[in-house]
């Protein structure tokens, strides 16, 4: 069950996105572009996420446990810090470049297009990138 409702939920923001013309790069740089071609729609469509996103944390938290789980994996870490910020600020600079971010990648991976798959490529390089720096900071230094 909890594959099939996963897949539905997956089914559902895929068409959300694609509705909603995230997976149109051209759109999501319009949105971005407010001394030109400036296209508020996209702002109408953030906002009606965080809506049903605040709502439904305050549904669901509210319970002892998911309904198709043993409990919540909810972030340990709460505070701001340079590798929150340093990583917001990589994602916004790749979306703000490519007009791709990754929820809205995904829905038009399968279209045939080539700018899609080669935004993947990079965002899969910067996340090895990302793991591989993070593994370095992490390690002990090497005893002399």
């Amino acid at each position: 069950m909890q594959v099939f409702s996963a897949l539905l939920v997956g089914l559902l923001f895929g068409v959300g996105i694609l509705l909603s013309g995230m997976g149109n790069p051209a759109k999501v740089l319009n949105f971005f572009d407010v001394a030109g071609t400036w296209d508020p729609s996209l702002a109408f469509v953030m906002g009606g996420a965080l809506l049903v996103n605040v709502i439904g944390m305050r549904v669901v938290l509210g319970r002892s446990k998911p309904l198709l789980g043993n409990g919540f994996h909810l972030p340990k870490l709460t505070r701001i810090d340079a590798t929150l910020l340093g990583g917001a600020a990589v994602f916004g600079i790749g979306w703000g470049l490519s007009g791709f971010c990754p929820g809205g990648l995904l829905p038009v991976l399968g279209l045939g297009r080539v700018e899609p798959l080669l935004f993947f490529a990079g965002l899969v390089a910067g996340m090895l990138a990302a793991r591989f720096a993070q593994a370095r900071r992490v390690a002990p230094a090497p005893q002399r």
